[in-house]
């Protein structure tokens, strides 16, 4: 049922924002840790998890489907407000930080496109091996 699926998704974003919360206390910072980062992982996790294990029926993987596409833009946009006026009146570290981070995101798109290709390098040149038996 859909309202699995939206269950699923609430109890992950509890479990990533109250994470992040007590990441934040752990460093003595009065905000949210990564919270919605943790959430999102936990989503994909438990979702695969119980995709696997055959847990999860079509209309459920609706409902998470649906409240992702709603929920991830959303929160995406909230934070990246509430990380821009952060990073604005905390100094010139965090806007280092910020940058520093698109930086090493952006070097890592080709590496991780190369390791992308090789694996289907790899299974056409075994489809090419098994065609020429």
């Amino acid at each position: 049922m859909i309202i699995y699926g939206v269950a699923l998704l609430s109890i992950c974003t509890l479990v990533g924002i109250s994470i992040g919360q007590i990441l934040g206390n752990l460093m003595g910072l009065p905000a949210n840790v990564g919270g919605v980062g943790i959430a999102m992982i936990l989503l994909i996790i438990t979702g695969s998890y119980l995709n696997k294990k055959g847990f999860i029926d079509a209309k459920t993987e609706q409902g998470v489907e649906f409240w992702s596409a709603i929920y991830i833009p959303v929160v995406v946009a909230m934070a990246a407000t509430q990380n821009v006026h952060g990073a604005l009146s905390g100094g010139p570290m965090a806007i280092l930080a910020g940058v520093m981070a698109v930086v090493v995101a952006f070097a890592l798109v080709p590496v991780i496109d190369r390791m992308g290709n090789s694996d289907n390098t790899e299974s056409a040149h075994s489809t090419k091996s098994t065609n020429n038996l």
